[in-house]
């Protein structure tokens, strides 16, 4: 027991413990998600963060200790995202075809997706550094933070938004796209992927992934599409306005 302890305290005081930490807690709740046949709930990511939260909390170790070796697998999404580019390479022809719409779509669906959340904070009389901080939160968290920092956010605060969006649009995706009656032929896995990574950035990206090939590569396009127009248009037009 008193070598158990003596690990315990070497691990949680060095970078190992961050990187240990995030990888065990990830593959175990990654087969208890594959175990219940990726059931929307049990989602890896969420179950992972809601533990590693947990643990950081009960054992006291402080974020800083966590992230210096968790950093490396934070450097990894770069690469990550990059990746996403190799599916829709092999889908050109489709996106060839319905390229126009898909850019329309991703102006309406970005619009509608800042536009409501400000109505809502607005509505419910929240701060105005809150209610901007909302704008971003359908665009990937680090994008958000930078995003709500021009705009006069609090980029912390759409850090958080950011990633409950995902966690949400993750969760909820099947069974609203079941409940609107999206088909789940070719083009409706394509609309069911470009939706969700509208909606919910790269979360709503990796489950698009775990469900269907096509919906996860044109969730990954529209991803990478939310970063770019929403980088370039919501400190514009708060600029204007």
């Amino acid at each position: 027991m008193s070598d158990f302890v003596a690990l315990w305290v070497y691990l949680s005081a060095t970078p190992l413990f961050g990187l240990t930490a995030t990888l065990l807690v990830y593959v175990l709740a990654h087969g208890f998600y594959t175990q219940l046949q990726q059931a929307a709930w049990a989602n890896p990511v969420l179950w992972s963060v809601l533990t590693l939260a947990s643990l950081l909390w009960l054992t006291g170790v402080d974020y800083p200790t966590y992230f210096s070796g968790a950093q490396f697998i934070h450097f990894l999404l770069g690469p990550a995202v990059v990746a996403l580019a190799w599916p829709l390479w092999e889908r050109r022809a489709a996106l060839r075809q319905h390229g126009r719409a898909l850019l329309v779509a991703a102006v309406l669906g970005g619009t509608a997706a800042s536009g409501s959340a400000l109505l809502l904070g607005w509505l419910l009389g929240l701060p105005h550094d809150v209610v901007l901080s909302l704008a971003p939160k359908s665009v990937t968290a680090p994008v958000a933070m930078g995003i709500a920092d021009k705009i006069g956010g609090i980029p912390a605060l759409a850090a958080v938004f950011a990633v409950v969006t995902g966690m949400v649009g993750a969760l909820s995706g099947k069974a609203l796209f079941g409940l609107l009656k999206v088909p789940t032929h070719a083009q409706g896995w394509m609309a069911r992927g470009f939706a969700l990574g509208t909606a919910a950035h790269g979360i709503g990206a990796a489950r698009a992934l775990q469900v269907n090939a096509d919906a996860g590569a044109f969730a990954g396009l529209a991803l990478g599409l939310q970063v770019v127009l929403a980088s370039l248009l919501i400190p514009l037009l708060f600029k204007l306005f």
